[in-house]
Parts: structure tokens; C-alpha cells; sequence
């Protein structure tokens, strides 16, 4: 499936630009949601081809979020990919066992995360 619609989860302002530009710049339609509740919401709504999940917002976690979309029927299907300052390599391991198909630490290149998309369609 080719992915034309991806969804920035993030709660600072200045990542949900740089990704929204690295996307646009890609091809890709983005939408952006500010934190994991909105993520969840928005994930079911919009039914977007990728989520970019942050892991360090308040209230929810995107490793939280991660895990609900994954088990969720209507979400399970949309891979994530976790963009996030978590570089420790246990922090890796366990966002991909909440589901997650991809892990990129920031400060975000976009060449790797346009490489990492690609890879998925």
C-alpha cells in the first residue's frame, strides 16, 4: 500500500514543523495531533497510511499510544514509526514491541526518515 497520508504525533510545536516540512518536501500529506489522546483520536479519524509517534509527551506516552493503536482492530493495520529523543537501545527494543516498525532518534534526518518510508510502501 502506498503511503500518501501520515500522521505527526508530537507536543512540541518546532518537531511537528520539521517533520510537517520533511513530509510535505517528501510528497506526503501530513496532519499533526499534539499529544497521544489527540494521536488516538485522530488516528481513527483521519485513517492515515503512517503515524509518526513521539515517546515523551504529557499524559500518554507514545509508547502508551503505540501499544492501544496495535491492538486496536480499526488501527492495527497503520505502522508506526517512533521519532523520539529515547536513543537508549532498551528504549528501542520496547517501542517496537508496543508495535511499533521503525525507531529514529532525534534530532530527525530526513533522508532516513524518506529512506524508512519508502521501505515501507
Amino acid at each position: 500500500m502506498p503511503i500518501k497520508k501520515v500522521l505527526v504525533v508530537d507536543d512540541s510545536p518546532t518537531e511537528r514543523f520539521h517533520l510537517v516540512e520533511i513530509l510535505q518536501r517528501g510528497g506526503f500529506e501530513a496532519e499533526t495531533a499534539e499529544n497521544g489522546e489527540e494521536g488516538i483520536a485522530k488516528a481513527k479519524l483521519v485513517r492515515p497510511d503512517l503515524i509518526l509517534m513521539d515517546v515523551v509527551m504529557p499524559g500518554v506516552n507514545g509508547f502508551q499510544v503505540t501499544r492501544t493503536l496495535s491492538r486496536d482492530p480499526d488501527t492495527k493495520d497503520i505502522p508506526v514509526i517512533m521519532c523520539t529523543s529515547k536513543g537508549q537501545e532498551t528504549d528501542r527494543v520496547w517501542g517496537m514491541r508496543q508495535g511499533a516498525v521503525a525507531y529514529l532518534v532525534k534530532p530527525i534526518v530526513a533522508e532516513d526518515l524518506l529512506d524508512k518510508i519508502e521501505h515501507l510502501s
